[in-house]
């Protein structure tokens, strides 16, 4: 899966978790971008990201996510095993 297909689903599944048809997440897109983004949708969107991909992030992997960009590299790498 290359990057552009990974943001492609990851920006279906913010536009489905926060109800908005025009959000746009890149690399350096964090919670202060998204105005809905608080600690319960944060946990909503770990999920649903989850789901879409098939996979489960560790504790570690989601306390390290920062930004969109971070959350796409351990997609990335998961992608490749």
């Amino acid at each position: 899966m290359t990057k552009n297909e990974i943001y492609d689903k990851v920006n279906e599944v913010f536009r489905d978790v926060f109800d908005d048809d025009s959000i746009l997440v890149n690399e350096k897109t964090t919670a202060n971008d998204i105005e809905d983004w608080d600690s319960l949708e944060h946990i909503n969107l770990v999920v649903a990201i989850e789901e879409k991909f098939g996979m489960k992030f560790n504790m570690g992997e989601v306390t390290s996510m920062k930004n969109v960009g971070e959350m796409v590299k351990i997609l990335e790498q998961r992608a490749t095993i």
